[in-house]
Parts: structure tokens; sequence; C-alpha cells
């Protein structure tokens, strides 16, 4: 159990370190967009709260602080205290729309190149997919709070053997095979085999009817790995994660749609900072291409997610940005307050609730509760 526990280590520490670069990349995009083209900046913060380490080049603080739930830019006009007369014509709220608009969405411009980058080094260096090599079992990706596979105990990672004694086999007809059996068995036992790090594991798991349906709550997909080859030039690097980038960022748009359109059913899926953590720290003892196709799904999650018009994101304030451009001023300054203050409780309040949620989850706390 020692090798393991040491390589869930250097997993959870790849994990951060990525999570750490993909705030660190969105908001250099917005550090950059404005200081290119001579706009005023007080901070470059990463991570929320009381600072923790800091340093100032320039006039401009760089600051590392105390919550890692993400990161900004600040500008002087933030600061009422800060001495900067108000008509100075660096300040960003007094430049024309189109550049300031340019600095708000440059950290999504920033995480979308980023991704496409990741997935053309993954090219360079691994070469082009080139088929899947299955292992046998089917392999669980990820597991939603409260539903059938979670009240089994089944857990991320696990890999799934057998089924009331038959073995599953592998590849994508394994999981054919086993989701077509959870959903023609609603409300019976079915017997699993799987293995859990290494150990067996024996569980029933009974799968809820929904509409005569069988749902069990788990995502899951082939285990084993993808294999390459050699790529026959730069340009079907290019072409191939073009490709990617692009599926990618269509899923995960239409993923985000789904999430809006149907909350209710939805919300369950929806994975918090220490989730997201779990989920790296797996992939990263998979090996291979598994870290870059992380690094990218991550990077173009947070470029969608941040897109989105809500407030303290870059999509709302992009909105606030083109209400001003039709109504030819800025909205009064109580209504800016009190949308920005809503989305503070709201991104605090989900927050909290996902970490509270995704921690409950986590393997090693269940072991230390005993459950």
């Amino acid at each position: 159990m020692e090798p393991a526990t040491g390589a869930t280590g250097v997993g959870v520490l790849a994990a951060l370190a990525i999570l750490a670069l993909l705030i660190v990349v969105h908001e250099a995009g917005h550090f950059l967009a404005a200081t290119s083209q001579g706009i005023r900046v007080s901070s470059f913060s990463v991570g929320f709260g009381p600072v923790l380490l800091q340093r100032r080049v320039r006039g401009v603080q760089f600051a590392l602080r105390l919550i890692p739930l993400g990161g900004f830019v600040a500008f002087p006009e933030d600061d009422p205290d800060g001495g900067i007369d108000a008509a100075d014509p660096d300040l960003l709220r007094n430049r024309p729309l189109p550049q300031r608009a340019l600095v708000i969405s440059a950290g999504v411009i920033a995480n979308l190149l980023l991704a496409w980058a990741v997935l053309i080094t993954q090219g360079l260096v691994l070469g082009i997919p080139d088929g899947f090599s299955p292992t046998a079992g089917v392999l669980v990706s990820g597991v939603q709070a409260g539903q059938a596979a979670a009240r089994a105990g089944l857990e991320p990672g696990d890999r799934l053997l057998a089924l009331d004694g038959t073995p599953l086999g592998g590849g994508s007809k394994a999981v054919q095979a086993l989701v077509q059996r959870v959903q023609t068995s609603p409300g019976q036992a079915l017997r699993l085999n799987l293995e859990r790090r290494g150990s067996p594991v024996a569980l029933t798991l009974v799968p809820a009817d929904r509409d005569g349906t069988g749902r069990i709550g788990a995502q899951l997909q082939p285990d084993g790995r993808e294999t390459y080859r050699p790529a026959r030039g730069p340009l079907e690097v290019l072409a191939q994660a073009s490709d990617d980038f692009a599926r990618i960022t269509g899923r995960t748009v239409d993923g985000f749609r789904q999430l809006l359109t149907h909350f209710g059913e939805t919300a369950g899926q929806v994975s918090g900072p220490v989730r997201i953590v779990e989920m790296g720290a797996q992939l990263a003892q998979q090996g291979g291409g598994s870290l870059y196709l992380f690094t990218a799904l991550i990077s173009i999650n947070l470029a969608v997610l941040n897109a989105l018009p809500l407030p303290l994101l870059d999509g709302g304030q992009l909105l606030l940005l083109l209400i001003e451009g039709l109504r030819g001023r800025p909205l009064p300054e109580r209504l800016q307050l009190a949308f920005a203050q809503s989305g503070l409780v709201l991104l605090l309040g989900l927050s909290a609730v996902l970490i509270v949620r995704d921690t409950s989850q986590l393997t090693l706390v269940r072991q230390l509760l005993g459950r």
C-alpha cells in the first residue's frame, strides 16, 4: 500500500500544479491585455483572502493568497483610497469599450489558447492517437452522491470485473453490456466483483427505478490505455489538435447547456475543486496522455464557465459592458454593486457546498470514518 499512497501524493501535487497553472494563465491574459494597452494595474493575485506571499514590481503587487479558489487582477479604480485621479486616461474605466472588452475577455481567450497548445504538445510528444488498448473490466470514473452507486459503496477508480459471477470483459462493449443490464434491472440486486487499489471487493448494487429504467448515478468508461503513433508531419499534429479542441469545446458547451436547462437532473454531476483534484490525481497515475487531456479539458471548462453571463465572471462583466454600450452610459453604481454582491454570495456558497460534498466522498475520508 505504500507505493500506492506515494503515487497518489504525486498525483495530487501534479493536479494542484495544473490547476494553479490554469489560474495563472487566465489572470495573465487579463494582465497582459491591460498592460500591453498602457492600462494601469494595481495587483495580480492567485487565490483570495489574506496575503501569504507578495512582491511589488513596478508598482504592481503580485500576491499568493490563502483561499485557492481562483485569482484576480485588480485595477486602481477598485481602490477608492488609491490616490489616482478619477479622470486618468490610463484607468480601465476611462478606456474605449473595445479596449475594456479585450481586457475582460482575455482570460477566456488565454485558457482556450492554452488548451489548444497543450493538445498540440501532446501530438508532438506522444504522437497521434492510434486506437485504444483495453484491459479487462469497466472503470468507474465518477459517482453521484446519494445515488444507487454511492449507496452500494462504489468509488471513483474502482475497476468492475464481473456481474453476477460473469466476467464483464473489456472495452466499450463491456461498458455497453453493463449499462444495458443496469437499465433493464430496476430494483433488482446485482452482484459486482471489482478491484479497488489492487484488492478484490464484492458489492451488491440495486439500480433505482426511474420510469421503468434502472439508474445508478455513476460514470463508466472502458479501462485501458490510448495508443499513439508518430505524426506524419506538423500539419497532422495541428489537424488532430484542432479536431480534439473542437470536440472537447463542443461537449463542454453542451454540458453547461444541459446543466442550465435541466439543473435538477444534472446538479449532482457538478464537481467542485476537491473532486477535480482527485480526478487529476487518478489521471496522473495513469500516465501517457491522460494529464494532457486533463489539462486541456479543465482549461476549456474554465474558459466556458467564465464566459457565462453571471455576476463576478468575465461573461457577467461583458454583459455590463454590452448594456453600457447600448445605453450610452454605465449602469448606476448601486445596480453594479448589487450585481457583484449577488455573484459573490452565489460563488462562495456554491464553492462551500461543492467542497464539503466532494470532500465527504474522498476515499481517505471514508476510511477515516470507518465507512
